[in-house]
């Protein structure tokens, strides 16, 4: 499949806030927020629950996220991290619901290394003023490992440059507010071999962050009469717990490896959204619009992969995994009209989700097959069952309600070398996606305050169908690949206007609904060429087509780019102990029409150009001791 690593020297040397700030220049990769921890990412196009993002290979998403926003892969310190694995496109036979559009796993690093180790670093930028300090510490002595880490983290908000982007000029450098965080991170780890290829282990991590937010500029500075909109996280929390037995070249009878885990996760977090509306210029007139939601997400879940090599020519990977989210909600909302001779007031402590909870079992079975030495075929199928109920709360708009969701889906891949280091790649699957507990059960006013949204629990399930046709080269001192796509999703929730207005609050009502079409073509191009005396030049090039085929009108994500170009320049030296790098990538424009009227910015999104260098050194090395600097 069309598959990214990004090894740990990568994520080192770039200097990253998260894991997804490494996603900006790689091909059919996007970013979509700001700030140290609420950047998120976009994989040909798709963003939010459709990407199922992994913590070494187990669920990070939960069903209580809103569409758009998706799970942070900053719950994962980017310092602890051995690899991440991005799969670009579905992976829904192997993975389940929310892998739609792709999937990112997040692979810490293990205990590798007999005796005693650790490290210490600190890194320093000056444009959020960051301070980070972390700390690693590892043991491997006979069957015991042991692995700790932990790190703090403090960033200011940051400035935007002065300058014109579309229709939005700043005459100075203004501040970007909530971009900042105070987060801290740490995980510990203990392992133990039982015997030959059989080992358990035991791991836990936390992630701690205050004042999160999700940015903003005031519009005084580019916009007077626009809503002034702040959303927040005063606080949040995840943990884990999981435990994991690995069976490893162990014949076991129905399985020559195995792998077992069980887990539990908590997710609690404090969301704050206020709006002010200014009502006619000029004026004192205003509506403030304030709310304040409390969520405790619990996750218990497990999942069983099995392996079975039969003969030399067929493997065939079997298993089952199962999720339940348990989520409670407390909401307190407050509204003011501000007139010249008073005010109005409004508050409410109806939640606008009900406590609810959400549970998944499904059932894979993936076979491999080589058909030649040369091309070999992988099948694969998945049965997957979902069920989201609704707990009754006292004063809650809607009585208790269900709803189940079936599906089976489907994959079909082959690859064939051509010849010698070419080797051609062709995918086709059916994606799966069930409406989370936000899009079936959300019934209030909108985060932004300028609408109503009305629950929808008789949505259907998002469906899609891929096709990858690609090819790989590695030959010499060339290394490239080639592929175009096209992922249609079928049955695609976005949320809609009625036309009708709610009788309490009389604004616009809105509702989640199944749209018939939304296809997503693209082209992704890499290559990467070794010359002589430590040099590397590469690039990569990605064109994206967005259209809502009912509505022939663009996708309504609405904030990727339709093309992207990136080059570089890279020198390692001395041995390796020396490298810089020169990196340039260029999103052009894109003619939105999902853009509101009105929009500040205009009627297309502008291009613009983004450079960086990066460079490093290994200043000294004893055995058992090394440093390393590096500036961004």
């Amino acid at each position: 499949m069309p598959v990214t690593v990004l090894g740990q020297q990568s994520l080192r040397q770039l200097g990253a806030n998260s894991v997804a700030d490494a996603f900006r220049d790689i091909q059919g990769l996007d970013v979509t927020g700001v700030g140290t921890s609420q950047v998120r990412p976009i994989i040909r196009g798709q963003r939010g629950q459709r990407i199922l993002v992994l913590g070494d290979g187990l669920r990070l998403n939960n069903a209580r996220r809103q569409q758009d926003f998706g799970e942070i892969p900053a719950l994962f310190d980017i310092s602890s991290i051995d690899r991440v694995e991005i799969v670009r496109g579905p992976g829904s036979v192997l993975y389940g619901s929310d892998a739609i559009g792709g999937v990112i796993n997040l692979v810490t690093i293990p205990p590798d290394k007999d005796g005693l180790h650790g490290s210490v670093g600190y890194q320093y930028s000056t444009h959020d003023k960051q301070q980070n300090v972390r700390g690693m510490l590892e043991a491997l002595f006979g069957p015991f490992s042991f692995r700790a880490h932990g790190t703090f983290r403090n960033t200011d908000a940051y400035l935007a440059p002065s300058g014109a982007f579309g229709d939005i000029t700043l005459t100075t450098p203004t501040r970007v507010h909530d971009t900042g965080v105070r987060d801290y991170s740490g995980e510990a780890f203990l392992g133990y071999n039982i015997a030959q290829g059989h080992d358990v282990s035991l791991k836990f991590q936390r992630y701690s962050a205050d004042s999160a937010g999700f940015g903003f500029v005031d519009p005084v500075a580019y916009a007077p009469d626009s809503p002034d909109i702040m959303i927040q996280y005063p606080r949040q929390r995840f943990d884990r717990l999981s435990a994991k037995y690995e069976a490893v070249a162990a014949p076991l009878g129905v399985a020559d490896m195995l792998d077992l885990t069980g887990y539990w996760q908590g997710n609690v977090r404090n969301l704050s959204i206020d709006v002010l509306v200014p009502i006619g210029a000029p004026g004192p007139d205003s509506v403030l619009s304030a709310q304040r939601n409390f969520t405790d997400i619990e996750t218990l879940g497990g999942r069983l992969e099995l392996k079975k090599f039969v003969g030399q020519k067929l493997t065939i990977t079997y298993g089952a995994d199962y999720f339940h989210d348990r989520s409670e909600n407390t909401d307190t909302s407050f509204a003011a009209t501000f007139f010249p001779f008073g005010a109005f007031v409004d508050t409410s402590t109806v939640s606008s989700v009900p406590n609810a909870t959400f549970e998944s079992l499904g059932l894979f079975a993936q076979g491999e097959v080589e058909i030649t030495q040369r091309a070999r075929v992988v099948l694969g199928a998945r049965y997957q069952s979902t069920r989201a109920e609704t707990n009754p709360v006292t004063g809650a708009p809607q009585s208790p309600q269900s709803a189940s969701d079936r599906a089976v889906v489907g994959s079909l891949n082959a690859i064939v070398e051509a010849v010698s280091g070419l080797n051609l790649v062709g995918t086709v699957g059916r994606g799966f996606r069930s409406p989370n507990l936000i899009e079936r059960f959300f019934e209030g006013v909108t985060p932004e305050g300028f609408g109503y949204q009305l629950s929808n629990t008789d949505l259907e399930p998002e469906t899609s169908l891929n096709v990858d046709l690609g090819a790989r080269l590695n030959r010499g001192i060339i290394s490239a690949d080639a592929f175009v796509f096209q992922n249609t999703v079928y049955d695609a929730i976005r949320i809609q206007e009625t036309g009708g207005v709610d009788s309490s609050s009389n604004l616009p009502q809105y509702q989640n609904v199944n749209i018939d079409r939304l296809r997503v073509r693209g082209v992704e191009l890499r290559l990467d060429v070794h010359l002589p005396y430590g040099f590397d030049v590469g690039g990569n090039f990605t064109h994206l087509d967005s259209k809502n085929v009912a509505q022939d009108q663009n996708n309504p994500t609405g904030d990727g780019f339709s093309n992207q170009l990136v080059g570089s320049v890279r020198y390692v030296g001395w041995g390796g102990r020396l490298y810089g790098e020169y990196r340039i990538r260029r999103n052009f424009e894109r003619d939105d029409p999902e853009l509101l009227p009105g929009n500040p910015v205009g009627s297309v999104l502008p291009a613009f150009t983004t450079q960086s260098i990066h460079a490093g050194i290994m200043i000294a090395q004893k055995p058992g001791l090394t440093h390393r600097l590096t500036v961004g």
